[in-house]
């Protein structure tokens, strides 16, 4: 557990594995900390250095005014990399997480490595939806929409099997500060990558479950359409969240594609 003062704000975040080799950094989804990629990370700390952090308005960074912007989260990134003094990673991003690897790797082309893309697209609603979403949280708080968000985030048989779990993934979820969970959505409600998609040339693979109720399949493989060369995956039995309900398949195909990406 550390803390960098980057962009005027504090970020926190760990580093898990050795200093030398290649890096991976793991970006969460809204509404979301680091947490969430607890059986996922292990899995690559032998080879890489990897990094987990809290977002802006997430976990325990701080969460300043809002609204955000998928480039003042990008800032934040290329900051906390700078920080670090990391030249270049390879990022695994879900959800808005997978929003701002497409930006960083249009922005920063020569720092990326490779990208996963995970229950993700170039273009996430409407801004009729976030709009909604927006309105709700600053007038209620999260906690009046946490189950709809958790049913679009967890396959009905985690409901019912993973009751325990599911309790808890909800308190990391009503936890998150309304005004940096609002200000996310508003980054997610501006944010149109699709003209920019075409200019990804890092290796790229975009994921999906095959039961998200927010980014469904075919809409992860539209943007994997956009993006030149791009490889479209689906996880069986899974949500919005896979590293969380399927990380042995999710991990599995991180593995495999920064092996076809020469980092492995």
């Amino acid at each position: 557990m550390a803390f960098a003062h980057v962009n005027d704000i504090v970020l926190h975040y760990q580093v898990l594995g050795g200093a030398e080799g290649p890096v991976l950094v793991f970006i969460n989804s809204l509404g979301s900390d680091l947490r969430i990629w607890q059986e996922v990370a292990p899995a690559f700390t032998e080879r890489f250095r990897v990094i987990l952090y809290d977002k802006r308005g997430h976990g325990l960074s701080d969460a300043p005014s809002a609204p955000y912007s998928i480039d003042d989260h990008t800032d934040d990134l290329i900051a906390l990399l700078d920080r670090l003094a990391i030249e270049k990673a390879s990022l695994v991003g879900l959800s808005v997480g997978g929003m701002i690897a497409q930006r960083m790797a249009v922005r920063a082309p020569d720092r990326v490595q490779c990208i996963t893309l995970c229950c993700t697209a170039a273009k996430i609603g409407t801004a009729e939806l976030w709009a909604d979403r927006i309105g709700a949280v600053e007038q209620h708080g999260i906690e009046p929409i946490a189950d709809a968000v958790l049913q679009r985030w967890f396959t009905p048989v985690f409901h019912e099997t993973r009751p325990d779990e599911l309790t808890g993934w909800r308190n990391m979820l009503v936890r998150t500060p309304a005004h940096g969970y609002a200000g996310t959505c508003a980054a997610i409600r501006d944010a149109d990558l699709r003209p920019d998609a075409g200019r990804i040339a890092t290796p790229t693979l975009c994921v999906a479950g095959d039961q998200d109720g927010s980014t469904p399949a075919e809409v992860v493989k539209g943007t994997a359409d956009l993006i030149p060369s791009a490889r479209f995956a689906l996880i069986e039995g899974a949500g919005h969240i896979p590293c969380i309900e399927k990380p042995t398949e999710l991990s599995g195909l991180i593995k495999q594609h920064l092996k076809e990406a020469g980092l492995v």
